[in-house]
């Protein structure tokens, strides 16, 4: 069922327990039988003519009797089982009846005990502690929440402003508890060599196994577990969260997943990545298509594979493959970059104003000179670069099924300056450390091999197949220039020491509103290849370069 993370029961002091009597305490905060039964006339209730017709409404700031008044009438009623009296102490009775029904129903949650803190003006901060039960097995949870008092707006009475939060504070609006059989049995990832894998030992393999789960929980042998989670609504699930577990009532049999990753690299990659702020990296082999390994320096968000940022300069691999096939130009001709460079009303720079001025399109490439490739814009048609990236490297199709949620990149048909900034890796263009990785390893392998983190034998999955193959020509012209790079270019520095059969593609790739660009690189060496981003850290070559060098590196 997604994302399960066990919420830690967190419990606080109890000033004021609501009890099983209720006690009128006067001039105190406790929880009074006006609370619940009401009295002539509470306060903040709507008052009406000797005629009995016209609604006086009130307004103003809350005093602090009306918001204990409002906050206890709600905690009491919903302590004592009575969803609908504490639903009409909300703003939308109709939601929190149908939430607060549930919580007692579906959630199988008794024995509630409600404990109230210290308002701070509207604000009550409570907490909660209650009995999960269900078939037989029970568990104790506790949790902090809070809510909020308002006037209403028919009567300006004091009511609890409503939001699925206030029940538990991981509720967005829509979602609701449940306890119950997990819709997923548990699975055992496994490495390529046999051993477990747990995002304890690997950090960032949490998102990777929740996939796993969801994908082969009931394929793999295993039987569910029995728990207390939240299940998204629609909103939510538009939002792209995923269900979560609060509380594990009794454990699932897991099954076996085995996966193609590497606990070598593996453990280099989570090392690599944490040296760095919003690092991701994937390494591949370019023969197969394994995934070897994944990391991101966040673990909240997979954008090692699911991420989807413009790749800067490393898309000019790509664009080079469409030069060469199109005879356009190789890599000794003469071709100059030039400063700067206009295209349909927009003025195109290299970085830091650089030129090449009577160099080829080996250095250009090898210098990453923007202007050497958008100045090839005039000479092809629009949807020239989506052809390229969709036949040969197999990007840009929704259809890679790699075992776990993943984003195929995204390389759009566009026209004028948008067209130009896509050869060099903006305007519309998208991808992720998986895709770029897969671009460096088809260069090597001379043909595209779908990643993949599951072998295709467990469930029968069909890989994603490119319409075609670069010439024995294109590739040798593409690893000409990707060689340069690392002995003369952009690639120098990060690839130091890396020997044998190399090449590399810098990239940096600017974002609106942030001071410095996405730093990416990608590299293959013998039948590795390897592609980092670093977003906000600036230059490829000295951000993301180090993080794939040193895989490349561990490799072998």
């Amino acid at each position: 069922m997604g994302k399960r993370r066990r919420v830690a029961e967190r419990r606080k002091a109890t000033p004021a327990v609501i009890g099983a009597v209720i006690a009128v305490v006067a001039g105190g905060a406790g929880f009074g039988a006006y609370a619940l039964y009401g009295g002539a006339e509470a306060e903040g209730q709507p008052r009406t003519t000797s005629a009995g017709v016209h609604k006086t409404v009130k307004t103003g700031p809350l005093t602090a009797a009306e918001v204990q008044s409002a906050a206890t009438r709600f905690l009491t009623a919903w302590q004592q089982g009575r969803p609908a009296q504490a639903a009409a102490a909300t703003s939308d009775s109709a939601a929190a009846t149908a939430l607060l029904t549930g919580y007692a129903k579906d959630a199988h949650l008794k024995d509630v005990a409600l404990t109230e803190g210290t308002p701070s003006g509207a604000r009550v901060p409570f907490s909660v502690k209650a009995t999960v039960s269900y078939q037989g097995v029970s568990k104790p949870l506790a949790y902090d929440s809070a809510l909020t008092v308002v006037r209403r707006a028919t009567d300006g009475a004091p009511v609890v402003d409503w939001h699925a939060s206030v029940v538990h504070p991981d509720l967005k609006d829509g979602d609701t508890l449940v306890t119950g059989e997990a819709g997923t049995p548990p699975v055992k990832a496994l490495d390529r060599h046999g051993n477990e894998l747990t995002a304890a030992k690997y950090p960032s393999l949490g998102t990777v196994l929740d996939g796993l789960r969801e994908k082969y929980g009931k394929k793999a042998g295993g039987k569910a577990g029995v728990e207390l989670r939240v299940v998204r609504g629609a909103a939510s699930k538009k939002a792209e969260l995923s269900d979560k577990t609060l509380l594990e009532l009794s454990k699932g049999t897991p099954g076996t997943v085995r996966t193609t990753l590497s606990p070598t690299l593996q453990a280099a990659a989570e090392e690599q990545v944490n040296r760095r702020k919003r690092a991701s990296v994937v390494v591949v082999r370019p023969s197969t298509g394994e995934i070897l390994a994944v990391a991101n320096s966040g673990h909240g968000f997979n954008t090692a594979f699911q991420g989807s940022l413009a790749p800067g300069s490393t898309m000019k691999i790509v664009t080079a493959t469409m030069l060469f096939e199109k005879g356009l130009v190789t890599p000794g001709a003469s071709h100059p970059c030039p400063k700067t460079y206009k295209l349909a009303g927009w003025t195109f720079h290299n970085d830091d104003d650089s030129e090449i001025k009577h160099g080829t399109f080996k250095q250009s490439f090898g210098a990453s000179c923007n202007n050497a490739f958008i100045d090839f814009a005039p000479k092809l048609s629009n949807s020239d670069l989506t052809k390229e990236a969709q036949e040969v490297y197999g990007l840009g199709m929704d259809n890679w099924a790699i075992g776990v949620p993943s984003f195929d990149g995204s390389v759009p048909v566009q026209s004028g300056a948008q067209m130009g900034a896509s050869l060099i890796g903006q305007g519309g263009v998208r991808m992720n450390p998986l895709n770029m990785a897969s671009v460096a390893a088809t260069v090597q392998a001379g043909a595209f091999h779908q990643p993949y983190l599951v072998s295709f034998d467990v469930d029968h999955r069909t890989p994603a197949k490119a319409a075609r193959t670069m010439s024995a020509t294109t590739r040798a012209q593409l690893k000409e220039v990707m060689r340069y790079t690392v002995q003369y270019g952009t690639a120098v520095k990060a690839m130091a020491g890396v020997t044998g059969d190399v090449g590399a593609k810098t990239g940096s790739a600017e974002v609106d509103g942030q001071e410095k660009p996405n730093g990416w690189f990608t590299a293959y060496r013998g039948d590795l290849a390897a592609a980092a981003v670093v977003q906000a850290g600036g230059h490829g070559g000295d951000t993301a370069g180090p993080i794939v060098a040193s895989l490349l590196k561990a490799g072998g």
